[in-house]
């Protein structure tokens, strides 16, 4: 049998990826500044502080419910754009999986592919635009890539976060098209995308934790 996420390990997860967004908020604090309003990091590490601050709570819900909850308290606890973004995203999952109760190789990717879609139409941006989407389009890309392809969940879990790293370093060389990188001359070219990077810090944790834990 491969990997099952329950609603009480997912949030284990959260919790290890607040504690690595929190050991990165210098980087990209710094990275943010050339390229943004220098106010991502907190926004989304106050984010995941309020989510640790009710993991108790969080762990006693079924799954769908549990997103929802994520998600409603992401919208609230993070300021700008990111909380939007991040709260469409958990909600559309939640009503995508209403019925599942855990995340195993089909459930995941269905959850992920949900975020995606409801992250890409609510802020109305597409891959290549040097946004978070970079680092999360490509994960899954490289995570159906190896499931089509008939690889063991491990080799599809470690795609996947390859796949996550791969977006956020094709984001350097890339023009933004929206928000304050858009408007500097050379339109951020040369640096990191702060958003794509908070996504991969998320999805090698997860990566990491399902490897470690249950592959």
């Amino acid at each position: 049998m491969g990997f099952q996420i329950t609603p009480k390990e997912y949030v284990d997860y959260i919790v290890l990826a607040g504690e690595e967004i929190e050991r990165n908020g210098d980087y990209v604090t710094a990275l943010d500044a050339k390229t943004g309003d220098g106010d991502h990091w907190v926004n989304l590490n106050s984010g995941f502080k309020k989510l640790i601050s009710i993991k108790e709570e969080l762990k006693e819900m079924e799954l769908s419910p549990m997103l929802k909850k994520i998600g409603m308290t992401l919208m609230s606890a993070i300021g700008g754009s990111s909380g939007v973004l991040y709260g469409s995203g958990y909600l559309a999952a939640s009503k995508a999986l209403k019925g599942a109760d855990v995340l195993d190789i089909d459930t995941l990717y269905l959850f992920l592919q949900t975020e995606l879609s409801a992250i890409m139409e609510r802020g109305k941006a597409k891959p290549g635009w040097k946004t978070m989407i970079d680092s999360l389009y490509e994960a899954l890309e490289a995570y159906r890539t190896a499931k089509e392809a008939g690889q063991d969940e491990r080799h599809v879990i470690e795609a996947m976060k390859r796949g996550a790293a791969e977006g956020r370093d094709r984001t350097r060389e890339m023009e933004a098209v929206k928000g304050r990188a858009s408007y500097q001359t050379n339109k951020g070219v040369g640096e990191l995308d702060p958003g794509a990077v908070t996504m991969c810090i998320q999805l090698e944790c997860l990566s990491d934790y399902i490897v470690e834990h249950q592959l």
